[in-house]
Formats: structure tokens, sequence, C-alpha cells
């Protein structure tokens, strides 16, 4: 049977909701929409807007359809996040966001139940990115929410209820930081049956297998056939992953760039993993577990590029290898490899000054940053052999050039415009169309990039008393 041609993605990130259309055979988006991914004020915590995403998208779909057709849908979204039925099917309470800040009292008890890293290669995180504190922190403040659950289903899965009426959590999104599975014994941890929800877990299915088909009502709503098929769905940086499992031999890592930085890496050289560098044992595609670091890449590029134009000149970038002009760890310090400790600026115009915003020495000083934070990563994981840039980061030359000097291997730009609407629509078929990466292009000479990485490890080894 022939892979389907137009499949509809829906990808709920961090920042933005969208519904891209994809061409399996191109393996392209023809058509976009997006919405932003506001959070919604309490009670009883902040929570995302699934409302307000489910109308756009129904209205999305339809349009798709009547402009394109669509014959089969896929699902990709952040993780860190999870949705409780109740008996009727609707939503037992808001889904939260994960970046709400739970009580250290609540938080602390938690700390008592979840499981060892070793176990769920889940290190412990701030806010709700971990599930299993979401989970204990909405059973705490809403007493009659455990009794009100009937399932607890995955993100991706949500909207595949919505669309099918079936309930599923999927391999990736279940084994993303959750404290709920064992990624090395393909099993949930014993923290199921410590909250109490083993009863409640919807059973856990591979991404790509067909979750249903359309409801009638969704059918009827859209127009497309009923007979539609949905797939399981799946976590976003496993996402931009997948193509890449399908296409490369040997050992690889895949950066997968937005809000988060994720780095993924396959047949490495598996060191003990560090879960207080966050650290993690992400779960691909496949069911296999998959060593994998991560920092707010994204995040950390808006705060310091505070909406300017990035524009450098090749005079920037001479000025800034030349004056050891150096962003230092962390914007975000919260999460990353590099926990606690404050940004921090060295060189500039005089020495110790940030480049002024809209600058180019600010852009190319934070683009350095953000490659030499992504190496970090790179190294612990393991990784070895060529680094493939997914997402935004990927149209960054001078990311990608400072990237290639520090690791000293291949660099490689995805093809596709955006690696998780791509990978996501690949869970339907269609990997005979798979087009390998390309070698970034150089900017800047090498040993002078080389030079500038081996002195930012050095400032950055040496944090100030204040930092630590």
């Amino acid at each position: 049977m022939s892979p389907p041609r137009h499949v509809a993605v829906i990808d709920i990130g961090k920042t933005n909701a969208k519904l891209a259309l994809v061409d399996l055979q191109r393996l392209e988006e023809i058509a976009v929409v997006t919405r932003p991914n506001a959070v919604l004020p309490g009670p009883p915590w902040p929570h995302f807007d699934t409302e307000g995403h489910w109308q756009f998208l129904l209205q999305a779909l339809e349009e798709f359809h009547r402009l394109y057709g669509i014959d089969a849908i896929s699902v990709t979204t952040h993780g860190a996040s999870i949705v409780l039925l109740d008996k009727a099917g609707d939503l037992a309470a808001p889904v939260l966001d994960y970046e709400h800040s739970i009580p250290a009292e609540i938080a602390s008890d938690y700390d008592r139940l979840r499981p060892p890293f070793e176990r769920t290669g889940s290190p412990r995180l701030a806010g709700g990115l971990n599930v299993g504190a979401q989970l204990h922190y909405q059973f705490a403040l809403d007493p009659d929410l455990h009794h009100r659950t009937r399932h607890i289903i995955g993100y991706p899965q949500y909207w595949g209820y919505r669309l099918t009426g079936a309930v599923a959590n999927d391999v990736t999104s279940i084994g993303c930081h959750t404290d709920l599975w064992e990624p090395q014994e393909d099993r949930f941890s014993s923290l199921v049956a410590d909250l109490g929800i083993s009863g409640k877990m919807a059973p856990v299915r591979q991404s790509g297998e067909v979750l249903g088909t359309l409801l009638p009502g969704i059918a009827a709503a859209t127009g497309l056939w009923p007979d539609t098929p949905v797939v399981c769905g799946i976590h976003d940086s496993n996402a931009s992953l997948y193509p890449h499992l399908l296409a490369q031999t040997g050992p690889f890592s895949v950066v997968s760039t937005g809000t988060w930085v994720i780095v993924m890496a396959i047949g490495g050289s598996r060191p003990a993993l560090d879960p207080h560098r966050d650290t993690l044992v992400n779960v691909n595609a496949m069911g296999n577990p998959v060593a994998s670091a991560r920092f707010m890449g994204g995040r950390e590029f808006e705060i310091i590029q505070d909406g300017y134009p990035f524009a450098p000149s090749a005079q920037d970038v001479a000025e800034v290898l030349s004056r050891n002009i150096m962003l230092l760890p962390a914007v975000e310090p919260g999460t990353g490899p590099f926990q606690g400790q404050q940004m921090r600026w060295h060189g500039g115009f005089p020495q110790g000054q940030p480049p002024a915003c809209g600058t180019g020495h600010r852009s190319v000083a934070l683009s350095y940053y953000l490659a030499l934070m992504t190496e970090t990563c790179l190294e612990l994981t393991g990784a070895t052999g060529p680094t493939i840039v997914e997402g935004p980061f990927a149209q960054n030359p001078y990311f990608l050039a400072m990237l290639a000097a520090a690791t000293g291997r291949p660099v490689l730009q995805s093809r596709t415009a955006t690696g998780t609407s791509i990978g996501a629509a690949l869970l339907c078929g269609g990997s005979g169309a798979l087009l390998s990466p390309l070698p970034a292009t150089a900017h800047g000479a090498d040993a002078t990039l080389s030079t500038y990485a081996a002195n930012w490890k050095r400032l950055r080894s040496m944090v100030p008393p204040s930092n630590l």
C-alpha cells in the first residue's frame, strides 16, 4: 500500500501551536498556519488554551482539506505535559503549564516518592518538567482530582483522542523525563503504582501505530473522509530525530533547536549521564533509549537578541574573535549543563561591557555561546560522528561554524525547514523521499574559531564565587 500524499501535522510547541500540511512525496510543508501558545491563568493553575487550539485546528483542517486534500493526520507536541480525562471523556483538569512553580513542601514530598535516575533516566527538573511531579502536585492541590480521573494520556494523544476517541500514550512522550517510565526495561516505573494511577494510565504504543480514524462529528465538521487515519503521535524532539533514524548509518547526533535545544546521541560512547547537568535518557520512536542533553537555547536567543534584527557583518565576526567578546553561561540558569550559574560577558568595548542590543557583535557572540553550549551537551552525551542540526539554528551560519570548530567533527544542516513536522509526517510512511543533510558552510577561520572555543571553555570553568 502506497503512503498517503498529504499529511496534516498538528504541531503544538511551547511557543506556538500550528497545523502544517506536509507533502510526503516532496517532503516539504505546502501550507502552515500558527497561533500563539498562550498560557491562561488559573484557577486552578496556569494552563494551556486547549479549547482555543482545538477550534483553531478544526478550522485549519477544514481549510487545508478543501484546498489540498488531507490523507492522514499525525501529531507532535512538546514534552513534559500530560492530560487527565474524566469518566465522560472531558478534561478532568486543565493541562498544567510545566513552567509553573510547584510549592517547596509539595516538591519535597514528591522527591521522596520519585524513583532514582538510574532507573528512569529522568533528572529532577524545575517546576513541572517531570510529569510525575505535575501529577503529584495536581492531586495534592485538588484532592478530588484523583477520583475524577479515568484516563491519563500523553499530550500528542490528547489531540488524537479529540479526533478519534481512542486513548493511548506514545513511548516517546512517556519516556520524556516523566519519572513514569524505565527506558532500559521498556515498562512503567514504580512511581505509577506509588501515585495510585496504574489503572488510569492508557496503553503505551509506538508512535507510528494508527490510533484510529475520525469520529463522525469531526469528519462532518472538517469535510475529511471518515476513514482518515490518525497515527499515535510523537514528542517533538523525537520527531526531529526520526527521519535520521530512517536514513543514517553509524554513530551520529541530532541537535533539535527551538525553544529548547535538545541533543540526542545515537551510537556514541555512552558515558554515565549526570542528572545535575540536564542530561537524560529519551526514548525514540522505535522504543529505544537515547542519551540526551538540553538547554533552553531558543529562549536564550530571544532574551539576548531582545527582538532586534539578526544581521552580523564579516567585520563583526572578526572583532568578536580578535577581542574575545564572549557570553558565558547561563542565560537561563534553571536548566541546562550549567544550572545555578549566572550569565556574564567577557571582552567588549570596554572590557567586560556587554555589546549593545542590536549590534552585530552581540549577535555573533550569542551565536557562538549557543554553539558552545551545544558542544557541551554533545560531550556530555558521548556523541561521535557527524552532528545534524534541525530547526532555526540550522539557518545560523555562525552557530554552525563554531559548532564544527568546537567539536572537530562534521556539522550538517537538515534540508527540511522544520524537522518536527516532517518527522511527524513520516510516521505515516514516505521515507523513500528522504534527502541527506548538507554540510554546513564555514564562516570564519577554523583555527581562530577553535582558539575562541578553547578560551570560552577556560573562562567558563572560572566561575566567579557569586555564581557558585
